[in-house]
């Protein structure tokens, strides 16, 4: 995953890979008869993670309960989170977009677009009941992830904007843009 993150898939040979490894490039083919089925291994492995799981079951357990401020703020401290314990696949998954190779569209077709349908599903039923207001409901989600991605990214590399909040604190800002940005207007109080 290193040597994919680092140069792409088409800049990354298979002889790189076994030498990394510490082995021949015929062990490497025993097991992965060819490089796209190594990619695909470490593909199928980020989605297939316990962490994976379970960011998906913190997900379910907000929308079972109707939490909308902790979904959203469930989404924006993964996506940091998951950044800060190794950006490696993302930075794959960049090089793969820009390389226009299938397996970006395979990841976001198994895994990335799934959640968002899951997502958009409930986001539509909390405003079909009042909760939230009407407004597209794969823009909020690509909003609540744009935030949090950007940050991610450039907290790395520069702190954009000179911003001194420490993660949980810029999690907490992204959630309350979001909450009050979305939330069903309040009901007024009838007087006596």
């Amino acid at each position: 995953m290193d040597l994919f993150s680092r140069k792409g898939f088409a800049g990354t040979t298979t002889k790189e890979i076994a030498l990394a490894a510490g082995v021949s490039e015929a062990i490497i083919f025993r097991h992965f008869a060819t490089k796209r089925d190594l990619y695909t291994a470490i593909i199928e492995h980020n989605i297939h993670s316990a962490e994976a799981r379970e960011v998906l079951a913190g997900i379910d357990a907000c929308m079972k309960r109707r939490d909308d401020e902790g979904l959203f703020r469930l989404i924006a401290r993964e996506m940091i989170e998951e950044h800060r314990r190794d950006a490696r696949f993302e930075r794959l998954m960049l090089h793969a977009s820009l390389e226009g190779h299938e397996l970006a569209t395979i990841y976001r077709r198994e895994f990335g677009l799934p959640i968002f349908a899951t997502l958009r599903a409930y986001l539509d039923r909390r405003q079909r009941s009042g909760a939230l207001r009407h407004i597209d409901s794969g823009a909020m989600i690509v909003a609540i992830a744009g935030m949090a991605h950007y940050y991610a990214i450039n907290a790395e590399n520069a702190n954009p904007g000179g911003i001194k909040l420490k993660d949980d604190q810029i999690v907490e800002a992204f959630t309350r843009i979001m909450m009050d940005g979305i939330r069903g207007p309040k009901r007024e109080k009838k007087s006596k």
